[in-house]
């Protein structure tokens, strides 16, 4: 398996199609850095992204892990032996996708943080006018930021979770 050939097939699909390196990441949830890792031959996507490639291109894996369109006869030469390589090689780039998640949910929730880092400021000042000793205020603000971090950081996983598990987390915690 010749990761560079695979990498320029990836480029050459994902310009057929009319994709950038960025908008293609975002439909796989994964960096425009790790796209052009990918379409450089610094590493194969791993096996959940295969598929997903070969949806999205139309293609098979097998013609993918070529790195080229192939015919019925290379499709049947080539197929064993793609899988074993692939199998020994795949990575599951789980953490890379937690933190594109994260991300992406403080990027889209902002303002959410501002308002909260906000309002803890005005309460914080609010006490220390009505003359609450620094010790009770120190413990008041700590509290609150506590419970701001809790919740706002349970807020951010359930959306990774959801977003990297496609909506199917309770599968995945043996819930049905």
């Amino acid at each position: 398996m010749n990761t560079i050939e695979i990498g320029k097939f990836i480029a050459e699909l994902r310009k057929e199609k009319g994709f950038t390196q960025d908008s293609l990441g975002e439909k796989l949830g994964v960096t425009n850095k790790t796209v052009s890792r990918w379409e450089t031959g610094m590493y194969i996507p791993p096996a959940d992204i295969l598929l997903s490639l070969s949806e999205l291109f139309e293609v098979s894996i097998n013609e993918i892990l070529s790195g080229r369109r192939l015919t019925e006869e290379e499709y049947r030469e080539k197929a064993e032996l793609n899988l074993k390589e692939t199998v020994g090689n795949s990575a599951f780039n789980l953490k890379e996708k937690t933190e594109f998640y994260r991300r992406k949910w403080r990027k889209e929730h902002i303002s959410t943080l501002l308002i909260c880092t906000v309002s803890w400021i005005v309460l914080l000042v609010s006490l220390k006018l009505q003359g609450v000793e620094n010790y009770l205020l120190g413990t008041v603000g700590g509290i609150l930021a506590l419970l701001y971090y809790a919740v706002l950081n349970n807020r951010m996983m359930s959306y990774v979770e959801d977003h990297i598990y496609g909506g199917r987390w309770n599968e995945y915690k043996g819930k049905e």
